[in-house]
């Protein structure tokens, strides 16, 4: 039997804005590139091992309607106010160790914000289980927009495995 291990990761964002909360969401989806697959949310860890690699490459090696795995930030409002989502990791450069990817999401914040503190959340999570680590390898993706009254947006940042 196959071990579901991420060989490769990738990071991408999107945003959508519709009058049906549904809708928007796929847009966002969309826009990141990754609505034609069959999502399925997993927690934090990002094996050793597993390269990071750009949002066309990762892309290349996935088929309409695989089930993929992945990190998802989301948020959404039909408020008039700013939201912003991020996925940031952290992992050890040298050792044969896992790392860490953090999901961030907020209201009234902008996509650089969102994304130290997602990128800062993987770091603590990352160094309470590794308290003796040096060389870190980090990195994010956040995204950020300004929600209308009484339309749906939504953003969302994703980390996507590769198996």
């Amino acid at each position: 039997m196959q071990k579901l291990v991420p060989r490769k990761c990738f990071l991408t964002r999107g945003v959508g804005v519709h009058e049906k909360r549904l809708v928007s969401f796929e847009l966002a989806l969309r826009d990141a590139g990754i609505e034609r697959f069959n999502l399925v949310p997993v927690s934090s860890i990002i094996p050793w091992g597993c390269e990071i690699v750009s949002r066309e490459e990762g892309l290349e090696e996935l088929n309409d309607g695989e089930v993929v795995f992945v990190v998802m930030a989301r948020k959404e409002s039909d408020k008039n106010e700013e939201i912003a989502s991020a996925v940031g990791y952290a992992r050890p450069r040298a050792e044969e160790k896992h790392g860490y990817i953090a999901e961030y999401s907020a209201s009234n914040c902008d996509a650089e914000t969102a994304k130290r503190e997602a990128v800062d959340m993987a770091v603590k999570m990352l160094k309470a289980k590794l308290s003796d680590v040096k060389d870190l390898e980090m990195g994010g993706m956040a995204v950020s927009a300004k929600a209308r009254e009484g339309e749906y947006t939504t953003v969302i940042a994703v980390a996507v495995f590769v198996i």
